[in-house]
């Protein structure tokens, strides 16, 4: 009878995992070995902040997870000590964050994930860790969109000044 009910608790397990690598746009593995009480702590300080759920799960029961998110191309990098980084609202921020972490503490170890659907190795993650935020982008574009506006009138001003100086 306690079979059934370790079973079942698994399953639910199982199926939670599953829920949150769909519902996720950005879920980041990692290998924390060597990582002390302090560094991981901080760590999760910097995730929860940013909205990001941090969890250290058994390979096993994400191995199961990742067969029902249609995910397995993920099990590749489930060996060892595996935590994992769920972000459900920037894609770009838990690799960010999660690489940063690892330039400062060499313990930290990414080792692939899922970016909006797609299985991604380590360097994908570092190469999307190395963009700039999304409100880091948005500020370029608007810098880019009103670079022709702000030429046209500074060219305006310029020959007004010109006529206003051969009127004089």
């Amino acid at each position: 009878m306690a079979n059934a009910k370790v079973i079942q608790s698994k399953q639910e397990s199982v199926d939670v995992i599953a829920g949150k690598l769909r519902e996720s746009v950005s879920t980041v593995v990692v290998d924390y070995r060597g990582l002390n009480v302090a560094q991981v702590t901080e760590l999760r300080k910097q995730l929860r902040e940013a909205g990001i759920e941090f969890q250290v799960l058994k390979n096993s029961l994400v191995r199961r997870a990742t067969a029902a998110a249609e995910l397995s191309d993920l099990d590749a990098v489930l060996t060892g000590p595996t935590a994992i980084a769920f972000g459900t609202e920037d894609a770009v921020a838990p690799a960010k964050i999660l690489n940063d972490f690892a330039k400062t503490n060499e313990a930290l170890e990414l080792k692939g994930g899922v970016v909006e659907g797609r299985v991604v190795s380590a360097d994908e993650l570092k190469a999307l860790a190395s963009l700039p935020s999304r409100e880091g982008l948005l500020s370029m574009l608007l810098s880019v969109l009103q670079a022709p506006m702000r030429n046209f009138a500074l060219a305006v001003k310029a020959v007004a000044d010109k006529d206003e100086q051969q009127s004089a």
